[in-house]
């Protein structure tokens, strides 16, 4: 592996993280056997915080902006485990620096990075300038339309029924979205969706939705996708909004298809600036064609699965080594599993804060079983931690896995 700068191991510069999530947590975990220092902008004894207790940490918002000051006064690189963070202080960290104070009371700017670019996870937090910038990069996705309350009937009345109304910041796991079926419906969704800015979205017919990791090595945006690397493409499985399982390879897919998600991918986070690793959500469409959902410039849920699928190479590591600038090449920018099938199942919380103790104790008498528990207090619905299996056939995978779905969906049944 070389540095990005020369004489100088990048492996010694310290990253700022804000948000200390599931996903901040286990960055930790794979950040801790390389000897990467980070520094967590969060709540007290949030997860990420209870894998990392050899470092300080700052408690606080991650969208506060002096906080966020505050971190980049401590470290060399800004990341983030969410994107929902003020892009604006990012931008003066990035372009003008952030002021800090020596030992002996003088004052000086500090020169901080911030990775993925401000630019980019601006781009990405509004949906409808996210879906804007994919087509005008020549990237497909679901026609999409900015839209005010008095629109909604003509953009039925052009693209026709159903469409997604959907908010354009702050929207996951389903949450500002509202499918509007009938010009009847248009009422509840504006109030349903009240004091939001929204876009309107063609309604896609899939037959499956696909995930795709991709990391990216270097700064500049690409229209071809160069300096980009993909993970396998995976298939995804929702319920009630929110993914439920994830199945490595994706089954039913062709290898034509596997590679054309993985080149699209690819392109889409070519296009955008800066280094770290990015989820990309696609539709397979009824007709054969892939289309760009959404994507997420961090970790992603789809890509849990890499920790026991790709032990040397998990999207954490990933996501640590192409910041720090010492990410390596891969054959074909493609990085491989380990193994012939990985199933990767989500645990929500149940209707009671002890309702996820079977299904725990279940999944460590597996031994092809990996448990992750995130140290969240369980919330009905809220994501308290995820299985993963690794088998040498997805039958066999799933064979392993089906007494654990049956106890989820039991979850579900008392939760509802």
């Amino acid at each position: 592996m070389s540095s990005q700068n020369p004489g100088f191991f990048t492996m010694d510069r310290t990253i700022g993280l804000l948000g200390g999530g599931q996903l901040g947590q286990m960055l930790c975990e794979a950040a801790n056997p390389l000897g990467v220092k980070i520094v967590v902008l969060d709540a007290e004894n949030s997860p990420a915080k209870q894998v990392n207790a050899k470092n300080a940490h700052i408690d606080g918002s991650f969208i506060d902006a002096e906080k966020i000051r505050e971190l980049a006064r401590q470290v060399d690189i800004l990341t983030v485990e969410i994107e929902h963070v003020d892009t604006y202080v990012l931008e003066e960290i990035a372009e003008k620096g952030v002021e800090v104070t020596d030992k002996d009371g003088s004052k000086r700017i500090k020169r901080v990075e911030v990775q993925p670019s401000w630019r980019t996870i601006r781009t990405i937090q509004d949906k409808y300038l996210q879906k804007d910038h994919l087509v005008r990069s020549g990237v497909h996705t679901a026609i999409s339309r900015a839209v005010e309350t008095g629109e909604l009937a003509q953009f039925g009345r052009e693209l026709g029924y159903p469409f997604m109304l959907k908010a354009r910041k702050d929207a996951y796991d389903g949450r500002g979205n509202y499918p509007v079926k009938s010009p009847a419906d248009i009422e509840d969704a504006l109030k349903a969706l009240k004091g939001r800015d929204l876009y309107a979205e063609k309604w896609a017919n899939f037959r499956m939705e696909i995930a795709v990791m991709v990391v990216k090595t270097e700064d500049a945006a690409s229209d071809i996708g160069k300096g980009t690397i993909a993970y396998p493409a995976v298939e995804t499985v929702h319920e009630d909004s929110v993914c439920k399982l994830v199945y490595v390879p994706a089954r039913t897919v062709s290898d034509k298809v596997q590679q054309e998600a993985q080149d699209l991918a690819r392109k889409a986070v070519g296009s955008l600036w800066g280094k770290g690793v990015f989820g990309v959500e696609l539709f397979l469409m009824d007709d054969g064609r892939l289309i760009v959902n959404e994507i997420a410039p961090r970790p992603h849920n789809s890509g849990h699965y890499t920790i026991e699928a790709c032990p040397t190479f998990s999207q954490y590591k990933s996501q640590l080594l192409s910041i720090l600038g010492i990410m390596p090449s891969f054959p074909n920018s493609v990085i491989p599993t380990m193994s012939s099938a990985t199933i990767m199942l989500n645990i929500l919380g149940g209707q009671s804060k002890t309702s996820h103790n079977e299904i725990v104790k279940r999944a460590t008498s597996i031994p092809m079983a990996a448990l992750h528990m995130y140290g969240k207090e369980p919330k009905p619905g809220r994501k308290i931690g995820h299985i993963t299996i690794v088998a040498p056939s997805m039958p066999y995978a799933e064979a392993l896995m089906a007494p654990l779905i049956k106890l989820s969906d039991a979850m579900r049944a008392e939760r509802k």
